[in-house]
């Protein structure tokens, strides 16, 4: 049974949140404030985190980033704002989907379903280390190193470079890598991709040339044995 931890100070969403998430099978434990969803991700694991961003004590935002220190798990944020730039910061930070209040109950199961999918899916896919010369990928413990040092990356770049590595010597679009990555109804554009491809280039340092641009289509991960 997966574990969600429902994070949001109205009552009301989360007893909504709680009804839908168990009849769906879900084991649901709730918070009414960022600071205490951290301490609960430090006492135990979850599978999936809905956390609301206006909250007392600590907004979601800093909330994900706290909660992302501590454990790996998929963040699905709540907002009563819709702006582009609060979506843009919350995919940064490494959320997998971000949706606006006033919502569909069942459309957020819908979602939790899909990115508890896409996570076990991408897990399963993979192996637990990949060697690319130098360049050292541990997927199980999320972690690169470049000839033996290890770089630091963000959660999103983490997952670009392993979709890329996945999707080895295949062009993949701009449109194909936003839809994938960071989800169907992204408002991004081709800036997000290119932005994060150059940060990656640039921590992969001799081995940033394995990533190619197709001029007009996207990129690739170029790696011939």
């Amino acid at each position: 049974m997966y574990k969600l931890l429902v994070v949001d100070d109205e009552p009301k969403i989360r007893e909504v949140i709680r009804e839908y998430a168990e009849f769906n099978g879900y084991e649901v434990t709730e918070a009414a404030d960022g600071m205490s969803a951290v301490g609960l991700c430090k006492l135990n694991e979850y599978d999936l985190v809905i956390l609301d961003i206006m909250m007392p004590k600590l907004d979601g935002f800093s909330a994900c980033k706290e909660i992302k220190k501590i454990q790996d798990v998929p963040i699905i944020m709540l907002s009563a704002r819709g702006e582009e730039y609060d979506k843009l910061f919350g995919f940064e930070l490494g959320i997998d989907d971000y949706i606006v209040k006033p919502f569909s109950p069942k459309e957020l199961m819908a979602r939790i379903n899909v990115v508890l999918a896409r996570r076990n899916s991408s897990a399963q896919s993979k192996a637990d280390v990949v060697k690319f010369s130098g360049l050292e990928i541990n997927v199980a413990a999320r972690t690169v190193t470049v000839d033996g040092e290890r770089v630091e990356l963000t959660p999103k770049e983490y997952e670009l470079l392993f979709y890329l590595i996945e999707n080895k010597n295949i062009a993949l679009s701009r449109d194909k890598l936003l839809s994938d990555i960071w989800g169907y109804d992204f408002f991004g554009d081709d800036r997000t991709i290119d932005t994060h491809i150059k940060n990656l280039r640039n921590n992969l340092g001799p081995y940033r040339d394995y990533i190619v641009t197709l001029r007009g289509v996207g990129y690739k991960f170029e790696f011939e044995e």
